[in-house]
């Protein structure tokens, strides 16, 4: 039978890499193998300030449960990441099959992140969040 306790105590590491996340998100539209864009539209702009403002959220978020944990962050993040699996869709960029994919993938990886930290802290009381060492 496989151990857990790996997985089953809030990190620091998981906060540094859910800060890294949130800035691989903000420059994912300007990612080297994305199609050059000369012409900026109305769409790609709306594009660039979505993923700007999911990739600035994903950051802060990371960054504040870094300092004081608390369990609406990470719901938080949860929806962030299903937010950004849902942009192309919403904002009619899914015709990049390239972004979209990244997009999916960064998201992904944003919905466990704050899935893990969230059944890591699922037991633990208002106090013990409060307490807990970064």
């Amino acid at each position: 039978m496989s151990d857990f306790r790996f997985l089953g105590k809030h990190r620091s590491w998981e906060d540094w890499f859910g800060m890294l996340l949130g800035v691989l998100i903000v420059v994912s539209p300007w990612f080297p193998m994305q199609p050059a864009n000369e012409v900026m539209t109305t769409e790609r702009s709306i594009m660039i300030l979505n993923t700007f403002v999911v990739g600035m959220l994903v950051f802060g978020l990371a960054q504040l449960e870094y300092v004081a944990l608390q369990r609406w962050e990470e719901v938080a993040e949860i929806v962030l990441g299903l937010w950004l699996i849902a942009s192309p869709l919403m904002f009619s960029y899914s015709g990049d099959d390239f972004l979209q994919a990244w997009h999916a993938m960064l998201g992904g990886i944003v919905v466990l992140l704050g899935a893990l930290a969230l059944w890591q802290d699922w037991h633990l009381s208002d106090q013990e969040l409060a307490n807990h060492p970064q």
